[in-house]
């Protein structure tokens, strides 16, 4: 059921093309308004850490009908994370998780709950989808248009679109002519059932193999279809006991845990060890990612050899899974070598020229992730169009702020993918939030990033990339010219500190316009 919202935004005329001026009294105090986009965890810890903060006045806009982000739109069959749930949460939010890895629907409501505890519900705007956001030079603020047609202006803007807001979707010849339901997992259809259906899925990464793994035994017929096999660990998933579960809601015991899997998770990536090939870290990961295939195929060879990747461990993101390989020793799922290449009226055509009949096609094929900010347009000082000024670049200073973009900050930028999501973006929030609480002192209206602490930054950054096996091989990881935007090459303690260090050398404040 959809809640009420109130949208402390909305100008009184909905389709007005200029909203008012905020009364000139507020703007001498410097009480100043702040837009987050995205309804995610990004866009709740950027609110939480406003208010804790002291900002009160900020709209998050979201552009589905409830709250989660990704969370809200990923809620194909199987979906869950990657990460241990007690790391994936808020460190100001305990919760009473039901499994070592919870799935999409205990994940949203997680996010309703740290919602209403922090009294956030007012704040959100939902359904309602930004199409652009410019900076006004007069007026040192920014002009926020609503697909809808609604204009505000706000003092600063923290995007938490993050990176899988944008779907990939494969351009596959004859898919309008296809009679079946073809769903990719980002936009899935709730109603959607399987029981003696022939389901192609194309894929093998993380959100294709949740699906397989959840399809095999319901379906009549699931055909895998994969254009290259991925590094696969055991996930070691499970529910979790009544003791533990009983153990965990004690507040020290919860500390503890997290405690423990931080930095289990920090010392296999000091200095980027796990993603540099021929490090002791990486070499275990990959020992145990054959041994894995060694286990699960001992009686077929042939699988064997179609599931083990010729690329360095670590050359694309590892999937996690407990239950993908055994999928794929059903009789009723087979694994399809080969790309799906074009769509008939009735099946699926893959790049050998095979067609087989299906009744449902599930595009497991990932997001946009290189392309920041996807579809939303950010039009800086002098006019400028960030994506333009990246060119197919993305990046960031600590993936957060851009040179020419005052008062704007991103979080989950580019390259900051990488460790334990949830707590980098609790770090950009307060990042975010620190900032703009400078712009509410008297005679600060601008905080932007320094071009030359920006550029050193990220020459740096790059330099860590040199050895790591996210360079090895075609991946999502990369823009179009092969560099790394996405990839965090070290670990989160080093990012935490960095994001703390260099906030205040790297920024300048200015004050009002002549």
């Amino acid at each position: 059921m959809e809640r009420q919202v109130v949208n402390t935004s909305s100008p009184s005329n909905a389709n007005a093309r200029v909203a008012a001026e905020p009364p000139a009294h507020k703007v001498g105090k410097r009480a100043i308004r702040v837009a987050i986009i995205g309804g995610g965890f990004g866009g709740i810890a950027a609110a939480v850490k406003l208010k804790q903060s002291g900002q009160e006045d900020f709209v998050i806009f979201e552009r589905s009908a409830g709250i989660g982000g990704t969370w809200w739109d990923n809620r194909y069959p199987g979906a869950e994370t990657d990460a241990a749930s007690h790391m994936y949460c808020y460190s100001f939010a305990r919760y009473d998780w039901s499994r070592t890895h919870v799935g999409h629907s205990e994940l949203r409501d997680y996010m309703e709950h740290v919602v209403d505890r922090f009294g956030l519900r007012p704040h959100f705007s939902l359904k309602q989808s930004i199409e652009s956001v410019v900076w006004n030079e007069q007026r040192q603020h920014y002009v926020v248009t609503t697909h809808a047609g609604e204009v505000h202006q706000f003092e600063a803007v923290i995007s938490a679109v993050g990176m899988f807001s944008a779907p990939r979707l494969p351009d596959l010849p004859g898919l309008d002519d296809f009679a079946g339901v073809a769903v990719h997992t980002a936009t899935w259809d709730d109603n959607l059932t399987f029981p003696g259906k022939r389901v192609a899925v194309m894929g093998t990464g993380s959100s294709a193999t949740q699906v397989v793994s959840t399809l095999a035994g319901h379906a009549d017929q699931v055909y895998v279809f994969q254009r290259q096999p991925g590094w696969l660990l055991p996930k070691g998933d499970r529910d979790l006991t009544d003791l533990e579960r009983r153990i965990y809601r004690l507040p020290a015991f919860w500390r503890l845990n997290r405690l423990r899997l931080y930095f289990r998770q920090e010392r296999r990536e000091f200095r980027g060890a796990f993603f540099r090939p021929g490090t002791p870290a990486n070499k275990r990961a990959h020992a145990t990612a054959l041994a894995t295939i060694d286990e699960v195929f001992a009686t077929r060879p042939d699988l064997k050899e179609l599931v083990t990747p010729n690329y360095p461990f670590g050359g694309k993101r590892a999937v996690l899974s407990s239950a993908f390989y055994q999928s794929l020793l059903r009789d009723d799922v087979d694994l399809v070598p080969f790309p799906v290449v074009s769509c008939t009226k009735t099946g699926v055509v893959d790049s050998t020229g095979e067609e087989r009949p299906v009744d449902v096609l599930v595009m497991a094929t990932g997001f946009q992730a290189a392309s920041y900010l996807n579809g939303l347009k950010v039009e800086g000082r002098g006019g400028i169009d960030l994506h333009e000024f990246w060119d197919g670049e993305p990046s960031a200073f600590l993936g957060i702020t851009v040179p020419g973009f005052p008062n704007f900050f991103i979080l989950y930028g580019p390259n900051t993918n990488g460790g334990f999501i949830i707590p980098n973006l609790e770090r950009q929030a307060a990042f975010a939030a620190k900032e703009i609480a400078r712009l509410r002192k008297p005679g600060v209206r601008e905080i932007e990033v320094s071009a030359s602490v920006t550029r050193r930054y990220n020459e740096w950054l790059q330099k860590k990339m040199i050895g790591t096996a996210f360079t090895a091989t075609d991946n999502y990881f990369q823009s179009a010219s092969g560099k790394v935007v996405t990839q965090w090459p070290r670990t989160a303690t080093l990012y935490a500190f960095l994001t703390v260090v260099l906030r205040r050398f790297s920024t300048r404040k200015k004050g009002a316009a002549a």
